[in-house]
C-alpha cells in the first residue's frame, strides 16, 4: 500500500509564469527561499535539489513532463539518512486551467505504509507551494516560516 500526501492551491497566474517559476532558478530562488531545482528538463533526466550553500538535499529523475501541465519526478532523499532509507518516492504536479487562475495539485507518494518521508513533505509542501503562490501573486517573497520565528510551522 502507498502513503499518499496531495495538496491543491489556486494561483491567480498563467500556465507559462507558473511554469518558470517552477522550472527556471532565477524564480525557485524566491519562492523556494535560496533552493534550486536543477536538470535540462527532459523526460527520463536526473534533477537535483540543491540548497543556498551549496549541499545536495534531494535528486531524482524526470518520469513525465508535459509543459503548462505536468511534471513527475521520482525523489530521493540525500539529506536524511532515515528518509534516504526509505527509498525513492514519486511527486506529481499537475495544473489545470480555469480562467485566469491555475488549480495546482501536487500528489507526492512512496511505495510503503507510515512513511516519515511523506509525514516530513506533509508539513514542507504548504510552506513551499504558499510562497510560490505568494509570489506569482504578489511579486514580493514570502518570509521563510521555518526561519520566522512564532510563524515556523
Amino acid at each position: 500500500m502507498n502513503d499518499k500526501f496531495v495538496y491543491v492551491t489556486y494561483i491567480r497566474t498563467t500556465p507559462d509564469k507558473l511554469w518558470d517559476a517552477l522550472l527556471k532558478p532565477e524564480f525557485q530562488r524566491q519562492w523556494f527561499w535560496g533552493t534550486t531545482l536543477q536538470s535540462d528538463w527532459k523526460k527520463g533526466s536526473p534533477w537535483k535539489l540543491v540548497k543556498p550553500d551549496g549541499s545536495l538535499d534531494t535528486t531524482g529523475k524526470i518520469v513525465d513532463i508535459d509543459k503548462g501541465r505536468k511534471l513527475v519526478l521520482t525523489w530521493a532523499n540525500e539529506s536524511f539518512p532515515e528518509l534516504k532509507a526509505e527509498g525513492a518516492s514519486q511527486v506529481a504536479f499537475e495544473m489545470e486551467q480555469k480562467g485566469d487562475i491555475i488549480k495546482l495539485t501536487v500528489i507526492h507518494e512512496i511505495a510503503r505504509e507510515k512513511s516519515q518521508l511523506i509525514e516530513k513533505v506533509s508539513g514542507g509542501w504548504p510552506m513551499v507551494l504558499s510562497s510560490l503562490k505568494t509570489m506569482l501573486e504578489t511579486g514580493a517573497m514570502l518570509p521563510d516560516p521555518r526561519t520566522a520565528g512564532s510563524c515556523a510551522a
